[in-house]
């Protein structure tokens, strides 16, 4: 079960990728992890990523294609993997099909978790954290109890300050623009399945699992 989970921010993706790595026993691969693990052990990719971030550039594709290559050698990765994060745009897209072409591990799939624009915006907006449990509230869709109070363990709930119409409106802009475009590249591969990202997390994760276990997936 090979798969690239696609979602804008806000839509439960990692969410629902934690429940599949739990059920499946799968691993997430993150590029975000990757390249900070790979920094942190001084591997000569690691070395590389460094290089560019400190000089204030971005790592380019070809090292983070590495670091994907190297986590995929590892045994864990036999029964299957959840790439998260990448790709985020269309020549990502192509490289990593090439890069999994050479290792003879094609794509299984790409699910697709959509949510509407303006529920993003809601789920995103009023998101409220607890400070002291990392519980997660929405002013909007799952309010406490009592204002500003979590419910779980009665700490101060927070909004954090990029949460704002302004900062979010931007990030789904940037989402759409480079994103959006894998929705019709995999299509195009016959690769895609889109799984409403609305209602009971239970409910949502019956449906990915559904798509997971049509295309060869392990069974529960």
């Amino acid at each position: 079960m090979r798969i690239v989970l696609l979602g804008a921010p806000g839509s439960g993706k990692g969410t629902q990728s934690k429940l599949i790595m739990e059920r499946y026993k799968v691993p997430q691969i993150s590029t975000g992890d990757l390249l900070r693990a790979a920094v942190s052990a001084g591997t000569p990719l690691g070395q590389q990523a460094k290089a560019a971030m400190d000089a204030g550039e971005l790592v380019t594709d070809d090292v983070v294609l590495g670091m994907i290559r190297e986590r995929l050698a590892m045994p864990d990765t036999q029964r299957g993997y959840i790439l998260d994060g990448f790709p985020r745009n269309l020549n990502q897209a192509g490289s990593l099909d090439e890069m999994l072409g050479d290792l003879g591990q094609p794509l299984d799939a790409a699910v697709l978790i959509h949510v509407d624009f303006e529920s993003l915006m809601q789920r995103l907006t009023g998101r409220l954290t607890c400070a002291s449990c990392g519980a997660v509230f929405n002013s909007y869709t799952h309010p406490p109890r009592q204002e500003g109070i979590c419910d779980l363990c009665g700490g101060e709930l927070k909004h954090r300050s990029d949460d704002n119409e302004e900062t979010i409106g931007s990030r789904l802009k940037v989402y759409q623009a480079q994103t959006e475009p894998l929705v019709e590249y995999y299509g195009d591969k016959s690769l895609l399945h889109t799984v409403k990202g609305e209602g009971e997390i239970e409910d949502i994760f019956k449906e990915v699992s559904k798509v997971l276990e049509s295309v060869g997936g392990p069974k529960a």
